[in-house]
């Protein structure tokens, strides 16, 4: 089976399907949106800047808690609808505030990520590196639900001091599975060294920074890759295809399009 481990809900759900089955992806795990980019009429940077204003204010702090909490709801409703339009093909990873109380962000991962049976927490892009010490209290609540993943964007604007805070959640809670999105970026080598001796840490192998980041990873880690197209904002059938092209052997493609994803979701 080929899971498409990251991608973000399009609208509408039928266009998404096609481009999962021009990919050949069985199955896909989706995380909400904010910017619908799918949605602009050409790809010029006028049209995608508009798409991706509401980003842009979110990251920069341009919301007030409740407002912040407000639009997470809406995106897990839009996300839920997609997940009911086709359950044969997706799983869902939803999302969750930072900066909440350890007892508040208990409360949220059990009525809007268990409540709504999402397979993990994510996608976090933290803006900050206070943003990513807050993270702190999403780890306290996934001790308690053993299986549960977090998947935090770990390219720009996250530094390689951000990647550094992470890892060492990552050493202080070793029962919690953690997808580093995109790989680290062009951190991408302190990164792999990093999932070579960590056994919780995995590489989101989506918007890779080179090809060659993609061929180390399969080779030194294939246990630990998993493709993700990141769609709207990549393509699944590229994605797929640049995994098979540079992987070292058939058995890490085969862990890498859907095996290692299938064992952490348990399906």
């Amino acid at each position: 089976m080929i899971v498409d481990s990251h991608q973000h809900v399009m609208l509408p759900t039928s266009m998404q399907i096609q481009k999962m089955d021009d990919a050949g992806v069985d199955k896909a795990v989706l995380f909400t949106t904010t910017p619908h980019i799918e949605k602009a009429k050409t790809a010029t940077l006028d049209a995608i800047g508009a798409e991706m204003q509401v980003l842009y204010q979110l990251l920069a702090g341009g919301y007030s808690p409740e407002a912040r909490s407000a639009k997470m709801k809406g995106t897990i409703l839009e996300l839920n609808q997609a997940i009911q339009d086709a359950p044969e093909r997706f799983y869902g990873f939803g999302p969750v505030p930072l900066g909440l109380a350890d007892n508040d962000t208990a409360e949220w991962v059990k009525e809007h990520i268990i409540g709504n049976s999402f397979k993990g927490i994510g996608e976090f892009t933290p803006g900050s590196e206070t943003q990513i010490t807050q993270l702190e209290s999403v780890f306290k609540a996934l001790a308690n639900y053993p299986g549960l993943l977090i998947w935090v964007h770990t390219f720009n604007p996250v530094t390689l001091n951000g990647i550094q805070i992470l890892m060492e959640l990552c050493r202080k809670y070793p029962t919690v599975p953690v997808i580093f999105g995109h790989m680290g970026g062009s951190n991408w080598m302190d990164v792999i060294a990093f999932a070579k001796e960590q056994a919780n840490a995995y590489l989101d192998l989506s918007a890779a920074f080179t090809p060659l980041s993609v061929k180390t990873a399969l080779t030194e880690v294939p246990e630990r890759c998993l493709f993700g197209s990141d769609a709207p904002f990549g393509e699944p059938k590229l994605c797929r295809q640049l995994i098979e092209f540079v992987s070292p052997s058939t058995s890490a493609t085969e862990m890498a399009l859907g095996g290692n994803i299938e064992r952490l979701l348990q399906i």
